[in-house]
């Protein structure tokens, strides 16, 4: 990890940073989203009192350069709460300093902290980039994921 890397929660004065990070990483998965999502999103993400999700932001040398995601929710097969690492982004110019790496651990800690049986994610099996430190820092399963088709 670089000397200059830090990993803190994602607070409420962070969207004017965090704005343009969720951006890039919209656009990397091809997807455009009305602001009104954006706002209601990170205003789910920094709300204290909702401590089913929370998001950690990345920063190098004091500026932000990435961003984690994560909601936890009941599981059929597990007693404990399993927590799903829904969105990572570390922006071009900041990747290899391990930014990616101590975002997923800061998930993990939580996880662990909250009591939580399992952390998963997904992505896409062309992102090759991420899949080598999810290789590395995590286990891949069999499943393949399936979705109902849009209906607007």
């Amino acid at each position: 990890m670089s000397a200059g890397l830090r990993i803190r929660p994602l607070t409420a004065a962070d969207f004017d940073a965090w704005v343009p990070l969720w951006q890039a990483y919209l656009t990397f998965y091809d997807t455009a989203l009305p602001l009104t999502i954006s706002e209601t999103t990170f205003a789910r993400l920094t709300d204290e009192a909702a401590r089913e999700r929370g998001a950690f932001v990345a920063e190098m040398d004091g500026a932000p350069v990435g961003f984690v995601h994560y909601i936890f929710h009941a599981h059929n097969w597990h007693l404990a709460d399993v927590c799903y690492l829904q969105d990572l982004y570390v922006q071009d110019n900041a990747r290899g300093c391990g930014a990616g790496k101590a975002l997923i651990e800061a998930v993990y800690k939580t996880a662990d902290d909250e009591g939580a049986s399992n952390v998963y994610w997904t992505t896409q099996e062309s992102n090759t980039t991420a899949r080598r430190l999810y290789d590395y820092i995590g286990e891949k399963t069999s499943f393949i994921k399936y979705q109902r088709p849009p209906t607007i």
